[in-house]
């Protein structure tokens, strides 16, 4: 099973970015996938959900409005667009199933000016 995020990088405020999970190795369809992130001194925080099953999605509080998780079936790759995007956004973002049994690498995004 493999999970690879990418698509991090340095930005500006009020930038846009979008971040990739290709998948590998997994049903797609019995797993929730879902987006987190660990900022420095912070606790990591599950940011958004998608259902392969029937494509719902959830969103925290801190990234609704802002973040939308899409998914490309044909790819078994699932993607993170954000938009407007602010300096507490910076973190390491990763990609793993919801239920968190399986974890891909992180890649960084930094918001600053």
């Amino acid at each position: 099973v493999q999970l690879q995020a990418s698509g991090g990088g340095l930005v500006q405020p009020g930038d846009s970015l979008r971040l990739s999970c290709a998948t590998s190795g997994l049903a797609l369809d019995d797993y929730a996938i879902g987006w987190f992130r660990q900022a420095p001194v912070k606790e990591r925080e599950g940011i958004s959900c998608i259902s392969y099953r029937d494509g719902s999605t959830y969103y925290a509080d801190s990234v609704k409005g802002r973040f939308t998780f899409s998914r490309d079936n044909t790819k078994n790759t699932l993607y993170l667009q954000m938009s407007s995007l602010k300096s507490e956004d910076t973190a390491v973002y990763y990609c793993a199933t919801w239920a968190m049994d399986f974890w891909g690498n992180g890649t960084q995004v930094t918001v600053s000016s």
